[in-house]
């Protein structure tokens, strides 16, 4: 999120997030729960969660033995079989820990 705020083309005065605080020198109000208190929030939760999919979808097509299809990155049985079997795509990200264990 921090790089995103970065790279927009006009800074924002404001951010309202969802139950963290960001390290970007912009104010910013921090709602828990923000997806049931904002309609903003709620708005951008579906927006990410559909975007991600569209992209998980994508990366099945070049990355079928992970399953990205079905488990839209989560870390199912089926997709920890398959880092054990075939090791991290260059997608995986080595830094989330249950793809760093598997490459130790």
């Amino acid at each position: 999120m921090k790089r995103a705020i970065e790279n927009l083309p006009t800074q924002p005065d404001h951010l309202l997030v969802d139950a963290m605080t960001l390290p970007v020198p912009i104010r910013q109000t921090s709602l828990t729960k923000g997806d049931q208190h904002s309609a903003a929030i709620a708005a951008a939760s579906i927006v990410a969660k559909e975007t991600r999919d569209r992209f998980m979808r994508k990366l099945h097509e070049r990355f079928p033995v992970y399953g990205f299809d079905q488990h839209v990155g989560y870390g199912t049985k089926r997709h920890l079989d398959a880092l054990d079997d075939y090791g991290p795509s260059s997608e995986h990200r080595l830094s989330f820990r249950p793809v760093a264990d598997r490459v130790l």
